[in-house]
Order: structure tokens, then sequence, then C-alpha cells
């Protein structure tokens, strides 16, 4: 079964790409292809029209720890519509190598871990376990863009 197939078996839908507002300038692509390595990014979840998808603020304040989890799943889904973009189709992936994960958070707030457990989960619910198994980290910052509770980077290897 394709990616694409688990996805809408499990009834998640990736959203529309992301387009920068006017003003917005963004020197960098979402997806960088180098070899066999297709780079990520720090991706958020946001909407269509930059707002967030979701609380904004902090996890352990204004966003609770599962807010902060669905986040950081809504961002796995993002950066999902970023692959399929940038490769044209999501089972070119053949591994998840590394990922970075950032949480916005209250002061003292150190179960960061859990909340980046929602893109490790995603990512685990859609490609076979040999695929999806990844180096980690989740580490807690003081502020993130537009108020996101989390942002997500990686590195995944890729066929051809």
């Amino acid at each position: 079964m394709s990616v694409e197939q688990r996805v809408r078996e499990l009834g998640l839908v990736l959203p529309a790409p992301l387009v920068p507002p006017d003003g917005l300038r963004l020197p960098f692509p979402s997806v960088r292809v180098r070899g066999n390595r297709g780079y990520l990014s720090g991706h958020g979840p946001l909407l269509p029209d930059w707002t967030v998808d979701g609380p904004a603020g902090r996890v352990g304040a204004e966003v609770s720890v599962e807010e902060g989890y669905a986040a950081a799943r809504a961002t796995g889904l993002h950066m999902l519509t970023s692959l399929r973009e940038a490769l044209g189709d999501l089972d070119r992936v053949t591994a998840w190598l590394r990922v970075f994960g950032m949480v916005n958070v209250a002061p003292g707030f150190t179960r960061m871990p859990a909340v980046v457990n929602g893109f490790s989960d995603l990512v685990h619910q859609l490609w076979p376990e040999d695929r999806a198994m990844h180096a980690r980290s989740a580490v807690g910052v003081a502020a993130l863009p537009f108020g996101i509770p989390v942002e997500i980077e990686a590195e995944v290897e890729i066929d051809g």
C-alpha cells in the first residue's frame, strides 16, 4: 500500500502547500534535494493564511501537551505536502533519517519529547518500520515564528 493510500485510510488529509504572504521573504526552499537526500526546512502547524493550526503559544502555558502533540502531527502533514511537491511521490522516501523538533515552551516545561511524538507517531503510522525509524532530538525554545507551538525539520533518504 502506498503512503498516500495509508494517509487516506487513516482519514487524514494533506494540507495545501503554503504560499508566503506578500512581504514575507523566505530565501530557501521547503525541501532541498541533494543526491539521495531530502532536507526539510523547519515546518510548523500553519494554515494557508499563515495562522496557526490550533492554539498558538507556549506548551506548558497556553498550549497543553496534548495540543502540542496534535500540532506536531499537523506539522508532519505539512511536511508531507512539501515532500510530495518536491519529490512528486511520497513513496520515494526510502528512510526517515533525522528529525529535529523545537517546542515553544513555558519556563520549567520539560516534556518536549512527548510533544514531538506527535510527528514521530505519524511517520510510524505511514511508513514500514524499517523506513520510519529515525534519530531524533526534541528541545525547548523560548519562542518560535508566528507563535507556533512546535517547529520540526528533518532529513530523509530518497530513491533515484
